[in-house]
């Protein structure tokens, strides 16, 4: 066992990012991309902001986590590892299933489907129907749990030998690569290599079965988190004498992308040009905010403290909430920009209040929330 280490700007950046997670679920509502349920009124500059957040708000999420699972093998056993996944992501998951997301699908199903009955009927006799979306059992925004969940044991066995100092050899050359800071980006060769050679036949469904590209991609970010927290110090240096380069590059990646999009017809060889610009870009922002986060957020905060427990309740509850005041608010006639932020305030409020003085205060409710 290895003594249990904190840093800080790991978990600033997880709650950072789970609370950009939020607005992009609000701004989901008013983009034309496809969701559970659209405001009558688009806003069509809001793809600009949103498309910069997507591009690295879950891959950045997979890394932090298999960061977190290099130090929660530092002081536990394989099996005490696994049971707690089966315990923290497993339970959360299903509680989700039967409670949180029913009410998201209902929601969908009365407003695209002209679903006609009560909620109580449709949770008796509907809810749990084949799987959503040609039936409603769904896990919607928890996707991210089977996905980390199947990571988490399927690389117990890897992370284990590299723990125990059986892979020392891949650990040193690691090092030894990255130690310029331009060795960081050797980690985009598989990312390409999925990017380039399954996204175009698999796509991504996040319905695990059969969604071949995005369990390949997430999984390779899930790993690297990972192999880069097993060379210690070496990729707090690398990634710090990296991060005004990467910031550069992420932005000249962005603009690159969104001219692609907008100005270049597809053709096989935009799609090699782009699917390369695609994971340097990604991978260059992730660097930047690693980089940077290190510099200005790793120090101890209250706020932090409780932010890092709120966090996974936050992110179980938030959609269900925003789908509910959104579909009330599509019966009232108020100015987009208005609607906007009530819908924004109000996801943070009542996710903060059901939090506060109802999941906080009652214990029995803590391990339903993957709270310990």
């Amino acid at each position: 066992m290895t003594k249990k280490i904190r840093r800080y700007d790991i978990d600033w950046i997880r709650v950072l990012v789970f609370g950009l997670l939020i607005l992009y679920h609000v701004g989901m509502f008013y983009v034309p991309w496809g969701w559970h349920i659209k405001n009558d009124v688009i806003i069509e500059w809001f793809q600009i902001p949103m498309a910069f957040i997507n591009q690295w708000r879950l891959p950045i999420l997979f890394v932090v986590s298999g960061m977190g699972t290099w130090y929660a093998l530092g002081f536990r056993t394989s099996g005490t590892y696994m049971k707690e996944r089966l315990k923290r992501l497993g339970i959360p998951l299903i509680f989700g299933m039967i409670v949180i997301v029913p009410p998201q699908v209902y929601i969908e199903r009365i407003t695209n489907d002209g679903y006609l009955f009560s909620y109580f009927h449709f949770l008796i006799n509907d809810a749990f129907t084949p799987v959503y979306p040609e039936g409603n059992l769904s896990w919607h925004h928890l996707w991210f749990l089977p996905y980390l969940l199947f990571f988490s044991l399927i690389l117990t066995p890897l992370f284990i030998a590299i723990k125990r100092d059986r892979m020392k050899g891949l650990q040193n050359w690691i090092s030894r690569i990255i130690s310029s800071g331009w060795g960081l980006y050797i980690f985009i060769i598989p990312l390409y290599l999925a990017e380039a050679f399954m996204e175009p036949f698999f796509g991504v469904n996040l319905h695990f079965v059969g969604d071949w590209f995005a369990l390949t991609n997430y999984g390779i970010f899930f790993l690297s988190g990972f192999l880069l927290l097993s060379t210690g110090e070496s990729w707090w240096k690398a990634v710090d004498s990296i991060k005004r380069i990467a910031l550069i590059i992420g932005v000249i990646g962005f603009l690159s992308r969104l001219y692609i999009w907008t100005s270049i017809e597809d053709s096989t060889t935009v799609h090699f040009i782009e699917a390369f610009i695609t994971v340097v870009n990604i991978w260059s922002w992730i660097l930047a905010i690693f980089g940077y986060g290190a510099k200005y957020l790793n120090k101890p905060s209250g706020k932090l403290t409780y932010a890092n427990r709120a966090v996974y309740p936050f992110y179980i509850l938030h959609q269900t909430i925003t789908v509910t005041l959104a579909y009330y608010l599509l019966k009232i006639n108020l100015n987009v920009y208005v609607e906007v932020l009530m819908l924004t305030i109000g996801t943070f409020l009542f996710t903060y209040l059901i939090y506060e003085y109802i999941v906080r205060r009652i214990r029995f409710l803590w391990s339903v929330f993957g709270l310990k």
